[in-house]
C-alpha cells in the first residue's frame, strides 16, 4: 500500500469506510507472528542473562505493590525485562496524551512530528487510561457494554492520542528497526514521524512493525516522534467479551528491537523422548528474515544452536561455557532448500542423554541459544529462550506428563491490578506464583487471553502447568436472536484464526503450557474446527481445550466442562465410550463467601480415573481501588464508576483479595490439594505421598496429641523417604503418641500431623508447612465429667414491672423480660455482659451464593418471600418458678410472626394459627453458680424454604472485645467447608473475627464449637457451649449485626454496632459453590423446616474463671 493512500486510510476524518469496523482488517504493516525477541549480542549475554532472570524467589514477592506506588513499579517493571539486552529499548515512561471522544474527533494531524502537545496531559505506559482519570471502567461479564450491531460500535468510542520521541543509538547504525508493542486494548494505528507504520487489534497480543526507513539517522540530532491512535471500541471488541474490567489504553510495554540486516525472526524448540524418558531428541526450526537485496546471502550463512544446562557449573557465566553445554544441534541434511524465497526454514538436531525433565514437581529448565553466523564464522546475531524437556500425551482417560497422569490443582487467573488495571509488574506476578505454589496449586488457565511474556518465564521458573487460552470470547451474542456467533459466520473466520496462530506462535516454547484453548464460551461452529486443525498441524505435542458447544466436541482433546455437578462429572468418568480425560475448566464459583462443597470433588477426582482436577473460578477479586469523598481508597466494582450497563460484584469471584490477602476459601484448596494424603484406616496411619516425581526426602513430618484442645504430647516423627504414588503405614501401637493416648482420660483426643519443608524452595522458605491432617481417636479411657457442688443459699427474685431480677449477692444479677420471654440482661460484678435478650434466630445475611437464581429462584427470595428476614417472636405461657433445689426455672413458649403483621393478642397465639412460622419452646434453669441451661424445641412451618440457620441470637457487650473457642478453626469455616479447619483452642479480637468480602454477608463463623468465651480486658465476660446432647455449635460474633451486613454495599461501608452480635447456632445451612447463579447448597448442608432440639450453656467468667474446667464440668440435674 503506498504511503499516500494509508495515509488516507488512518484519518477517520469524513471516511465512509472505518477500518475498526471491518472484521478483514485486522492488521496492516504487522510482523508475522513469532516468539518474543531479545537479540543478544554474544552468547555470554544470553547466558549471563537468563541467569539474572530466573534469580528470583519468594523473596521478590515481598515488594509487590497495591496502590499508587504500583504506577511507578509498573514503569520499573518494563526498564527491568529490557535490561541486560544491548539491542533492545524500552519506550516505557510519561507520553503526552489527549482523549478525544470518537476517532472522528482526534485533533488534525496529532501524528504530525511538528504538532504542538504541549497542553497535551502526561500518561504512563504501560497504562490502562481508565486508571489515570481519563474515562471510565466498565465491568460487564456477559452483556456488551453497547448496543450489539456487529461489527460496528458506537460512534461515541473513546480515542486516545499517544505521542512521544526517541532517539535510535549510535551502536544501532546500519541495523534494522522494529516497533514492537508488547499488546494496546483494542485496536491503533502507528505512526513514526508523520509516516503510517501499521495498524492492529487483538488487546492482548503483540504488534511488531518494521519501522527503519520511516527513523531519522542514528548520526541526526533530530528526535523521532512516535504517535498512537487507539479506540476503545472495534470489530475485535466483539471478540472480546470476557468476564473482567474493560479497560483501554497501552497496557504493556512499547519496544524497540535493533536487528541486523539478516536476523533470526522464530525458532521452536521441539524436544521427543524415548520411552523410557532417558533420551531426548531435539529439534529447533529457525527462520531467517533478510530483505530482497539481501536474500542472495542467506546460502552462505550457517545457524548453530546449543543446549545449556542451567544447573551447570556454577563459573559458567566466567569460564568455558562448554563445561555446561548439553547439546550442540547441528543443521540437519537436506533442511535447506534448493532455492529460497522470502522466509528460510532451518531445521537443527541433537540428542540429549539422561535429560532433566521438566514437570511442576521439578521445574528444570536449560538455556537455548540460537546463533547466526557468516561465511566467516563471524556471529551475526544470538537469540535465546528457556526450555523445557517434557512430554504430554493422552491415554486412555488420562493427559500424561512424562508418563504420568498428573492432576490438575488448578484456579483461573485474569490479569488484574486494583491500582494499575491490566498492566503488570514483576513483582506482583511473582507474588501470585508464590502464593499459588504456597497453598498447592500446581495448575494456571489463563483466563481468557494470552498474558504478559514475563508471566510463562515465570510459570516456567516456578512450575506452573498452564492451559494457554486465545483472546476468544463472544459470550454477548448469547443474548441475541438476531445475530449468529462468529464462529458461525466466515467473515469472522480469518480474525479468529489470527488470535489463535499469534498466541501459539510467541509462546510455543515454554514448557509450562501444556495446553492450548481456543478461548471461552464463543459457541462452537466451523471457525473453531479450523483454529483446532490449524493447532494440530502446527504443534502435535500438545493437546487442545475448548469447553464451548458442550465441552465434548472434536476440537477438544479433554472433557472440559465448568460447574458441572460431581454427579455429572462422574458419569462422563464411567462412559465407556468417552476416551478423553475429564478436567473441569471452571468449577467451585469464589464469589464471596464461597467454595462450599469443593470436597466432595475431590473425593470424586481423587478416587476416580478419568478425572484430573480442574480449576477453580477465580484468582483474584477484580476490585478497583476508587477514591472516596473523604479521600480514601476503597475496591470497587460494577456500577462504582457509574458505568452502565454493568454486572455489580459479579467481577469478585476470587480466593485472594485485590492485595493478594488470602480468603480463608484458601485454605480449604490448600488442604484439598496438598501433596502429601494422611488418613486412619484399620489402625494404621497411612501417609500417601500422591506426588509423581518428588520423594518426601526434602520434608519434616511432626505429630501433636491434643485433649479437649489442650497438647498432651508433640514430637518429630520418623517417616522414611516415600517414592512418589506410594505409601508409609505406621501401626498405632508402635507410634511415639500410643502412651499417652492410651492413658490420658479426656472427652475428645485429636492427633495433627504436619508435614513441613525442611529446605527453602523458589517459592517458600524452610518450614513452610506444606500438608496437615487432623484425626479424631477414639478415647481408650471413659472420660467422667465432674459435678460442680452448688451451696445452698437461694437465689434472689425480685419482680420489677415487667421484668424480674435475678441474682446472686452482688456477684451476678440476670433481667428477664416477663413479657417477651427473654433474658434481656446480664451482669457479673455489676459490668453489663449482655445487652440484648436471647432471642430464636433462623436468618442470616445472603452471601453471594444466596442470591443467586439466574435459572431458579434463588434461596433469599425464598426466604424473603417466607418473611424469615423479618420475623417477630411473641412470648406465651411465661412462667418462672422458684425450684426446691435453690434453682430458678424459667420457661415461654415463643411465637415466630412475619414482622410486618399487627402485634397479636396473646390470645390468638396458637400453634394452629396459619401465620405462625415458627413455634419455640424454650425452658431455663438458673443456677447458684450463675450457670444457665436454656433447651429450646424449635417447631417450623412444615411448608418454609429450607432454613438459613437454627439457633439464637443475642447481643454482649461491645467490651467483651475478646473471643476464645475451642472448635474448628482458627479461620473462618463453615458445615459445607470445614475439612481444612483443624479443632483447637484459638483466640482472637471480635474485630479480627469478620471477614472483609468486598460486599458484606455472612461471615466469619466458625464450625463445630465445643465452647466460646467472650471476655473483656480484665477478664470478665461469658462462656457458652453447646449442652447435654447437642453437637457443638457454629458460632459467630460480630460489631456489625445481620441487619447492617445487609443494609451495606461495601465492606468499607458497615457501620460498627454499639454492641456484638453473637450467634450461637444448633445448625447452619452451608455456604454452597458449585456456582453462584443457581441454589446450589449440597442436600446434606440444607436445613429442612423440621423439628430440631438443642441445649445451650451460658455463664459469667470471672479473671480466675478457667473455661477448660467449665467445660469438663456438669451441672446437677
Amino acid at each position: 500500500m503506498a504511503v499516500a493512500s494509508a495515509s488516507a486510510l488512518f484519518s477517520a476524518k469524513n471516511l465512509p469506510h472505518k477500518p475498526w469496523e471491518d472484521p478483514s482488517f485486522f492488521r496492516w504493516r504487522k510482523r508475522e507472528a513469532h516468539v518474543p525477541l531479545r537479540s543478544h549480542d554474544t552468547p555470554e549475554g544470553a547466558l549471563k542473562y537468563w541467569h539474572e532472570r530466573r534469580n528470583v524467589n519468594y523473596l521478590n514477592s515481598d515488594s509487590a505493590v497495591w496502590n499508587d506506588d504500583a504506577v511507578r513499579g509498573a514503569l520499573e517493571s518494563a526498564a527491568f525485562w529490557s535490561k541486560g539486552l544491548p539491542y533492545v529499548q524500552t519506550l516505557s515512561g510519561y507520553w503526552k496524551f489527549l482523549l478525544a471522544s470518537s476517532p472522528e474527533s482526534v485533533p488534525e494531524k496529532f501524528y504530525d512530528a511538528y504538532f504542538n502537545d504541549s497542553d497535551w496531559e502526561a500518561l504512563p505506559v504501560p497504562s490502562n487510561w481508565q486508571m489515570h482519570g481519563f474515562d471510565r471502567p466498565i465491568y460487564t461479564n456477559v452483556t456488551y457494554p453497547f448496543t450489539m450491531n456487529p461489527p460496528f460500535v458506537p460512534n461515541d468510542n473513546p480515542t486516545g492520542c499517544y505521542r512521544t520521541v526517541f532517539r535510535i543509538p549510535k551502536e544501532w547504525k546500519g541495523r534494522r528497526i522494529l516497533l514492537h508493542f508488547e499488546a494496546v486494548d483494542s485496536a491503533f494505528f502507528a505512526w513514526v514521524n508523520g509516516v503510517p507504520v501499521g495498524y492492529s487489534q487483538d488487546s492482548r497480543l503483540p504488534a511488531e512493525f518494521e519501522i527503519t526507513d520511516f527513523c531519522h539517522p542514528c548520526d541526526s540530532e533530530k528526535e523521532n516522534v512516535l504517535a498512537v491512535q487507539v479506540m476503545r471500541w472495534s470489530d475485535g471488541s466483539y471478540l472480546e467479551d470476557q468476564d473482567h474490567w474493560w479497560l483501554s489504553g497501552i497496557h504493556r510495554d512499547v519496544l524497540l528491537v535493533s536487528k541486523p540486516q539478516i536476523f533470526i525472526t522464530d525458532y521452536f524448540f521441539k524436544a521427543t523422548l524415548d520411552e523410557g524418558f532417558r533420551v531426548a531428541d531435539i529439534e529447533v526450526e529457525v527462520e531467517i528474515d533478510s530483505q530482497k537485496q539481501d536474500r542472495e546471502h542467506v546460502s552462505t550463512l550457517s545457524i548453530e544452536a546449543t543446549l545449556y544446562d542451567n544447573y551447570g557449573p556454577a563459573d559458567v557465566l566466567t569460564s568455558d561455557m562448554s563445561a555446561a553445554s548439553v547439546a550442540n544441534l547441528k543443521l540437519k541434511p537436506a533442511s535447506r532448500p534448493k532455492h529460497c524465497y522470502g522466509f528460510h526454514g532451518y531445521v537443527l538436531g541433537g540428542k540429549v542423554e539422561n535429560p532433566k525433565l521438566w514437570s511442576s514437581e521439578h521445574p528444570n529448565l536449560y538455556t537455548l541459544v540460537v546463533v547466526l553466523k557468516d561465511s566467516n564464522g563471524k556471529l551475526i546475531e544470538c537469540e535465546s529462550c528457556q526450555v523445557g524437556i517434557r512430554n504430554v500425551v493422552l491415554a486412555h482417560k488420562q493427559m500424561l506428563v512424562n508418563g504420568c497422569p498428573v492432576v490438575i490443582r488448578g484456579v483461573n487467573r485474569h490479569e488484574h491490578h486494583p491500582r494499575v488495571g491490566k498492566t503488570n509488574l514483576e513483582a506482583c506476578m511473582i507474588k501470585d506464583l508464590v502464593l499459588m505454589r504456597q497453598n498447592n496449586i500446581n495448575a494456571v488457565r489463563n483466563s481468557h487471553y494470552p498474558q504478559h511474556p514475563r508471566w510463562y518465564e515465570l510459570c516456567d521458573i516456578f512450575g506452573l502447568y498452564v492451559i494457554d487460552e486465545a483472546n476468544i470470547e463472544t459470550h454477548g451474542f448469547d443474548e441475541s436472536s438476531h445475530f449468529k456467533h462468529p464462529t458461525l459466520e466466515p467473515f469472522w473466520a480469518s480474525a479468529m484464526l489470527d488470535r489463535v496462530v499469534g498466541m501459539v506462535e510467541r509462546d510455543k516454547n515454554h514448557a509450562c503450557i501444556i495446553v492450548w484453548s481456543l478461548g471461552n464460551e464463543s459457541s462452537y461452529g466451523p471457525n473453531h474446527s479450523a483454529m483446532s486443525g490449524w493447532i494440530r498441524g502446527k504443534d502435535p505435542t500438545r493437546p487442545i481445550h475448548y469447553e464451548g458447544g458442550g465441552s465434548r466436541t472434536s476440537s477438544t482433546d479433554i472433557v472440559c466442562p465448568m460447574y458441572m455437578r460431581v454427579w455429572d462429572i462422574l458419569k462422563i468418568a464411567q462412559d465407556p465410550s468417552e476416551n478423553r480425560p475429564l478436567i473441569l475448566c471452571e468449577y467451585s464459583h469464589a464469589m464471596g463467601n464461597s467454595n462450599g462443597n469443593i470436597d466432595a470433588y475431590w473425593m470424586a477426582i481423587d478416587n476416580t480415573v478419568g478425572l484430573q482436577g480442574g480449576f477453580i473460578w477465580d484468582w483474584v477479586d477484580q476490585g478497583l481501588l476508587k477514591e472516596d469523598a473523604d479521600g480514601s481508597k476503597n475496591w470497587a466494582y460494577g456500577g462504582d464508576f457509574g458505568d452502565t450497563p454493568n454486572d455489580l460484584n459479579f467481577c469478585l469471584n476470587g480466593i485472594v483479595w485485590p492485595d493478594r490477602t488470602i480468603h480463608p476459601a484458601v485454605h480449604e484448596v490448600k488442604y484439598l490439594y496438598q501433596p502429601i494424603k494422611i488418613t486412619m484406616m484399620d489402625n494404621m496411619l497411612k501417609i500417601e505421598n500422591v506426588h509423581f516425581f518428588e520423594t518426601t526426602e526434602a520434608l519434616d513430618f511432626s505429630w501433636l496429641l491434643q485433649g479437649d484442645g489442650c497438647a498432651l504430647g508433640s514430637g518429630s516423627l520418623n517417616v522414611p523417604s516415600i517414592a512418589p504414588q506410594s505409601t508409609h503405614l505406621i501401626n498405632m501401637k508402635s507410634s511415639p503418641w500410643f502412651t499417652i493416648w492410651s492413658t490420658c482420660v479426656v472427652k475428645e483426643i485429636f492427633l495433627s500431623i504436619n508435614v513441613k519443608l525442611r529446605y527453602q524452595t523458589q517459592w517458600a522458605k524452610d518450614g513452610h508447612i506444606l500438608a496437615s491432617a487432623q484425626i479424631c481417636l477414639p478415647p481408650k479411657k471413659g472420660f467422667v465429667p465432674h459435678a460442680i457442688a452448688l451451696p445452698r443459699s437461694s437465689l434472689v427474685s425480685e419482680r420489677v414491672g415487667d421484668h424480674v431480677l435475678i441474682s446472686k449477692s452482688n456477684a451476678w444479677q440476670i433481667k428477664v423480660n416477663s413479657i417477651s420471654g427473654t433474658i434481656d440482661s446480664w451482669k457479673v460484678n455489676n459490668i453489663e455482659l449482655m445487652s440484648k435478650g436471647i432471642h430464636p434466630c433462623f436468618w442470616r445475611t445472603p452471601t453471594d451464593n444466596d442470591k443467586g437464581g439466574f435459572y431458579t429462584k434463588p434461596y433469599v427470595s425464598r426466604w424473603r418471600e417466607a418473611s424469615l428476614d423479618n420475623i417477630s417472636f411473641y412470648s406465651s405461657q411465661f412462667s418462672l418458678k422458684e425450684l426446691p433445689d435453690q434453682t430458678v426455672e424459667i420457661s415461654t413458649i415463643y411465637y415466630g410472626l412475619p414482622g410486618n403483621q399487627p402485634k397479636p393478642d396473646e390470645t390468638s397465639l396458637s400453634d394452629e394459627s396459619e401465620s405462625v412460622l415458627f413455634r419455640v419452646q424454650m425452658r431455663g434453669r438458673i443456677y447458684d453458680s450463675g450457670d444457665v441451661i436454656l433447651d429450646y424445641e424449635v417447631s417450623p412451618k412444615n411448608d418454609l424454604p429450607p432454613l438459613p440457620r437454627v439457633g439464637v441470637v443475642f447481643n454482649a457487650d461491645k467490651s467483651l472485645s475478646r473471643a476464645k473457642w475451642y472448635g474448628r478453626g482458627p479461620f473462618e469455616c463453615y458445615p459445607d467447608r470445614k475439612a481444612a479447619a483443624h479443632v483447637g483452642v484459638y483466640e482472637s479480637g471480635v474485630d479480627e473475627l469478620h471477614v472483609p468480602y468486598i460486599v458484606p454477608g455472612e461471615c466469619g463463623g466458625r464450625a463445630d464449637v465445643r465452647w466460646v468465651a467472650l471476655q473483656d480486658a480484665d477478664g470478665f465476660g461469658l462462656f457458652a457451649s453447646a449442652y447435654g446432647e447437642s453437637p457443638p455449635m457454629q458460632v459467630s460474633a460480630s460489631y456489625y449485626g445481620a441487619a447492617e451486613l445487609d443494609r451495606a454495599t461495601h465492606n468499607h461501608k458497615l457501620v460498627k454496632g454499639d454492641d456484638i452480635e453473637v450467634h450461637l447456632d444448633h445448625k447452619h445451612m452451608g455456604l454452597g459453590g458449585d456456582d453462584s447463579w443457581s441454589p446450589c447448597v449440597h442436600e446434606q448442608y440444607l436445613l429442612p423446616p423440621a423439628r430440631y432440639a438443642f441445649s445451650v450453656r451460658l455463664c459469667p467468667l470471672l479473671p480466675s474463671s478457667s473455661c477448660h474446667d467449665i467445660y469438663h464440668s456438669q451441672l446437677p440435674c
